[in-house]
């Protein structure tokens, strides 16, 4: 039987769906274990089926899930994998989202629309989820929207680690591609070293989704190494523009950084072409072959997730991870 005992003899145990299963099976390696065997296929129709291969009777579950497209297909997936755990008398059920579903839709711009966020979380826990662990939300307040304890982990570490490998001596000036994301930019420059900050101002259509254009810097980025940061890269076009207005700014070089690698049509033409030095991603979502490029570095989420699932199970600290962030 799967799955890893502590010291109260509670026993963990490992899930996956199929939208990334190498990452899941990454995460078992981590923790010295292995995924519970489980069937999953579609009907003609579009239903999908799940049943786990073994007892998970008094255990504590984790089930890991990312949300590539089809997005909707593998959020049912992982509602009815909840509603199987939870009639199956797991003790405890935590939901692993790399990459949060929806996460994007988190308020209301007019009226008539919908909080698709909230709706996520609402989701997760009616089909049975005690708990939410996800890495770089789009904004910190979706962890109010889930009733119960929420992990909240952060890539930024691995990613500026990577990136300070690239930058060497240069001087870098952390770019945030918009005023939101300003205070995420902040724990971008301490770990550089206290470097500069800037941001790319930019105007969005709230009407057309995948529309922003970028226009101004605000910041010294003349002759510097600009490290532009994002939590998402969808279709690239924000993120490939700033890149242009950096450069027409005197930008020396660009490297772009983002945790969750969306990588929507035209994305890896747009990042490949868009004169960035290199473009630093993890794999909360899967990056396939015919994805990648020359200057594209995918890092591995799964040393940060095992360690967190860890801690969790052993009821210590997630938070001690990052140095008191969340």
């Amino acid at each position: 039987m799967t799955g890893i005992l502590n010291s109260g003899a509670n026993r963990l145990v490992l899930l996956s769906g199929r939208a990334h299963l190498q990452l899941a099976e990454d995460v078992a390696r981590e923790l010295g274990t292995e995924l519970v065997p489980t069937d999953a296929y579609d009907f003609a129709n579009g239903e999908t089926y799940v049943r786990f291969g073994e007892s998970v009777r008094g255990a504590d579950a984790f089930l890991i899930q990312s949300h590539p497209a089809p997005i909707n297909q593998w959020m049912m997936e992982q509602l009815l994998m909840l509603d199987a755990l939870k009639r199956a008398s797991a003790r405890s059920i935590t939901v692993v989202s790399p990459f949060y579903p929806y996460a994007r839709q988190d308020k209301k711009h007019r009226g008539r629309e919908p909080i698709s966020a909230r709706l996520m979380s609402d989701l997760y826990k009616t089909a049975g989820a005690d708990r939410l662990m996800s890495v770089d939300l789009h904004t910190a307040q979706i962890q109010g929207f889930f009733d119960g304890p929420v992990d909240h982990l952060m890539a930024i570490p691995i990613l500026a680690e990577h990136v300070k490998g690239l930058v060497g001596e240069d001087d870098i000036t952390v770019v945030s591609p918009d005023t939101g994301r300003v205070r995420v930019a902040e724990m971008w420059a301490e770990l550089l070293g206290h470097t500069p900050l800037a941001f790319v101002h930019k105007t969005r259509d709230i009407t057309r989704p995948n529309q922003a254009e970028s226009k101004e810097v605000v910041g010294q980025v003349a002759g510097r190494t600009c490290v532009l940061i994002d939590d998402m890269i969808d279709t690239a076009g924000t993120i490939a523009g700033a890149v242009k207005v950096l450069r027409e700014h005197g930008a020396k070089d660009v490297i772009i950084a983002a945790t969750h690698a969306v990588f929507s049509d035209p994305a890896v033409e747009r990042l490949a072409n868009c004169g960035a030095r290199a473009v630093v991603v993890t794999d909360t979502l899967p990056v396939p072959e015919e994805r990648r490029f020359e200057d594209l570095h995918v890092l591995s989420i799964a040393p940060l997730l095992a360690r967190a699932i860890q801690e969790v199970f052993e009821d210590g600290s997630v938070t001690s991870l990052f140095n008191g962030h969340s």
